[in-house]
């Protein structure tokens, strides 16, 4: 199963552009759409996501797991995180940039990449970007009053990645974390 490392300050930075393209404000539901969708369109293109967060259906989409965290419960006790300073609580359903944390964990790809998925959902609500995934999301199920899962593999297949392909992502993935531990560990 693949599984990325998750990027707080990346993720931060990813929620703070779109906030930024539209006015410091929106509606908190419609951003984790578009983080999601920038996250899948990286995924297709380079095989890797902008956050490493984790994925759910629940019943109005598809969410990413830490930033409905924080938008819903804000910081856990005994934990500073890096996104409140960045990103208000939500106020009647909309979050607001506080302050830019800067671009500094995106690449250039990785911010032009935003600024698209932004320009392309511009026009609609949240309630229309509900519909839209709903419709051009293969990976999301119809969760009921749950949430399901949504595995990186289920992602890369439904963005015609092979088998074989998918395993390959897996093994580079798989020797990355390897690398991580043995770095961290002071080996």
């Amino acid at each position: 199963m693949i599984h990325f490392k998750f990027n707080e300050i990346k993720t931060t930075q990813d929620a703070a552009l779109f906030l930024k393209l539209n006015g410091g404000k929106m509606n908190y539901m419609k951003l984790i759409k578009l983080m999601y969708l920038a996250d899948r369109e990286a995924l297709s293109r380079w095989e890797r996501p902008l956050t490493g967060d984790s994925y759910f259906s629940m019943k109005n989409g598809p969410i990413l797991s830490n930033v409905l965290d924080w938008i819903n419960s804000g910081e856990p006790p005994n934990q500073e995180l890096y996104w409140p300073r960045y990103i208000s609580n939500p106020s009647r359903y909309n979050v607001s940039l506080k302050k830019n944390p800067g671009e500094t964990e995106l690449s250039k790809r990785e911010i032009e990449l935003i600024k698209e998925i932004d320009e392309k959902y511009k026009n609609y609500d949240q309630w229309e970007m509900v519909d839209i995934c709903h419709k051009i999301l293969p990976e999301w199920e119809n969760p009921g009053t749950t949430s399901i899962p949504i595995q990186i593999e289920d992602i890369l297949r439904a963005a015609c990645k092979t088998d074989r392909e998918i395993a390959v992502i897996e093994d580079e993935v798989a020797n990355l974390e390897y690398c991580d531990s043995l770095l961290s560990s002071g080996s």
